[in-house]
């Protein structure tokens, strides 16, 4: 996001819509804070996740567990509490995976238009397909928060900078790729799992976003659905 300006046209004026890298869901080294002793509503689901002993109660072993799970995705406060938050990002994983390499078993993301990258909101997933075939993906992503929630509909990428940097909150976006206004696919330093979400872009890991930028071009076709949770 950010001002867009290309010779010859009037700027664009776009508005970074990425938070500044959300640095206080990141800030406090898990060193800093406190292990609880509290068992969590999903102290179950969270411990089979961890692949913990699943007994419904609170331990040491299941707190630094959890709060080295908080941590790595910036989950706050990261105190190994077993509560919503945490559990809706362990949930969200699970469905991801279930996924396997049929995003679009459902049909929502057209295919009769040729290559076509494709956003799930619901599931926080994002692949390439060209007609049934998937070129690449899913990935996860990370779309906009409550708010700021990525707009929906068929889309075209307009606009793409491989250096972008937001004029707003003056953070880099790189491999940008605009689709809708300041809305665009783009790299950040963060877990595609750390909430609440981005300002409306589709966040991406540097990896996917690198691929993204290979593989589209100007003018193609992009499909936003579904709904973020939280939203």
């Amino acid at each position: 996001m950010g001002d867009i300006r290309r010779r010859g046209v009037v700027a664009l004026g776009v508005t970074a819509l990425v938070a500044p890298l959300t640095l206080a869901l990141t800030a406090a080294p898990a060193q800093a804070a406190s292990c609880t002793t509290q068992t969590g509503p999903y102290q179950k689901q969270v411990e089979k996740f961890l692949g913990r002993p699943v007994d419904g109660r609170q331990s040491a072993g299941d707190c630094r567990a959890v709060q080295a799970f908080q941590n790595k995705h910036g989950i706050t406060p990261a105190i190994g509490y077993a509560g919503p938050v945490t559990w809706g990002v362990m949930d969200l994983m699970n469905k991801q995976k279930a996924v396997g390499n049929n995003p679009n078993k459902d049909g929502a993301c057209p295919v009769n238009k040729g290559r076509i990258a494709c956003v799930n909101l619901t599931l926080q997933l994002s692949w390439i397909q060209d007609g049934r075939r998937l070129v690449h993906g899913p990935v996860p992503v990370r779309t906009g928060r409550k708010g700021y929630a990525t707009r929906t509909g068929l889309k075209k990428v307009y606009w793409r900078d491989i250096d972008h940097v937001s004029t707003v909150y003056n953070v880099p976006m790189p491999y940008s790729q605009f689709f809708d206004g300041g809305q665009a696919f783009h790299s950040v330093g963060l877990s595609m799992w750390n909430p609440p979400g981005s300002h409306g872009c589709v966040n991406m890991t540097t990896k996917d976003a690198k691929a993204y930028w290979s593989l589209l071009r100007t003018g193609d076709d992009v499909f936003v659905y579904g709904r973020k949770p939280g939203t």
